[in-house]
C-alpha cells in the first residue's frame, strides 16, 4: 500500500515565550542529529513500517523550519547509513522510493526557503534515478543562502574515513602531498564534510546513547543531547529545547 506524505504537521514557529528561553547569539550554526525511531513509531501506532519512515521523512519540514528560524546555518540530518543495506531489501527500495519522491516534492520550497541541499556519504551506490534526482536538486538549490541541509546517504563514519585515507594515498603516490605534511587539518580536507566546520551539537531521537557511525571523527568535541522521543514525535519545541540544553553546556575542549 502507498502512503501519501503527510501534510497536517506542525509549521515549526515558536511563541515568544519560547524564544526568551534561548540566548540567539549563542544558538549553534551547526546542528547534527540522528533521526531515530521511525520503525518504533509506526509499531506504537499500530500502522506499516512505511507509514513511519513517511511520518518521519516530513517531519524533516519541521525541524527545517525551526532551525532556519532560530539562525541555525548548516543542519545534518543521518537519512541512510551503511548498515542499513542490511535491512531486508523490501525495507531498502521503500526507503530509496521515500528519499526519491521526496526531493522531487520539496525541490520547489527548497528553493522558495532558500535552502541549499547537499548529500555526504557515498551515493555512487544508490539507485541511478536517486543519484539523478540528488544531482538535480543539489543544482536548483545551489544559490540558497538561509540554510543548508545536508543529507547523509549511504554514510559510515569509518567507511568515510577508509575513502579518505585511499584518497590521501592516491595524492602521495602522484606527489600531490607530502606525507610529512599530513595533519588533522589536512586530513579534514580530505573528508565528505570538507566544506563545513564540525557540528557543535548533535541531537539523537529515541533515547539510544549511542553515536552509530555517524561523523565519528567531526563530532569528537560535539555536544550530545539524547531525547526519548521518536523521530517522527519530534516537534519544534522539542528541537528548541535541545539547543537550550546545548546552551546549558560548558565546552571545555579537554580543559
Amino acid at each position: 500500500m502507498a502512503y501519501s506524505i503527510i501534510k497536517d504537521v506542525e509549521r515549526g514557529s515558536f511563541s515568544e515565550e519560547e524564544l526568551t528561553l534561548v540566548d540567539i547569539e549563542k544558538v549553534p550554526k551547526h546542528v547534527a542529529i540522528i533521526m531515530d525511531g521511525n520503525r518504533r513509531w509506526a509499531k506504537k501506532e499500530k500502522i506499516p513500517i512505511e507509514a513511519g519512515h513517511w511520518r518521519g521523512a516530513e517531519n524533516v519540514d519541521v525541524i527545517l523550519r525551526s532551525a532556519k528560524e532560530l539562525g541555525v546555518k548548516t543542519l545534518t540530518l543521518y537519512a541512510f547509513s551503511t548498515e542499513n543495506w542490511n535491512r531486508s531489501d523490501r525495507e531498502v527500495e521503500m526507503l530509496m522510493n521515500i528519499l526519491e519522491i521526496y526531493l522531487i516534492n520539496k525541490k520547489e520550497s527548497l528553493i522558495k526557503e532558500g535552502i541549499r541541499f547537499e548529500t555526504i556519504g557515498n551515493i555512487s551506490k544508490l539507485p541511478i534515478t536517486v543519484q539523478k534526482v540528488i544531482y538535480e536538486t543539489k543544482k536548483a538549490t545551489e544559490n540558497g543562502s538561509a540554510l543548508e541541509l545536508i543529507l547523509a546517504i549511504n554514510y559510515g563514519g569509518r567507511d568515510e574515513i577508509i575513502r579518505a585515507a585511499f584518497r590521501i594515498m592516491e595524492d602521495v603516490e602522484a606527489k600531490k602531498l607530502n606525507k610529512e605534511s599530513l595533519n588533522e587539518k589536512v586530513f579534514s580536507q580530505y573528508l565528505d564534510t570538507n566544506k563545513w566546520n564540525d557540528p557543535e551539537v548533535l541531537i539523537r531521537t529515541s533515547g539510544e546513547k549511542r553515536v552509530s557511525n555517524f561523523l565519528i571523527w567531526q563530532t569528537c568535541y560535539s555536544e550530545i543531547v539524547v531525547t526519548d522521543v521518536l523521530w517522527p514525535d519530534f516537534s519544534s519545541r522539542d528541537f528548541l529545547y535541545a539547543i537550550v540544553e546545548f546552551q546549558k553546556r560548558r565546552r571545555r575542549y579537554g580543559e
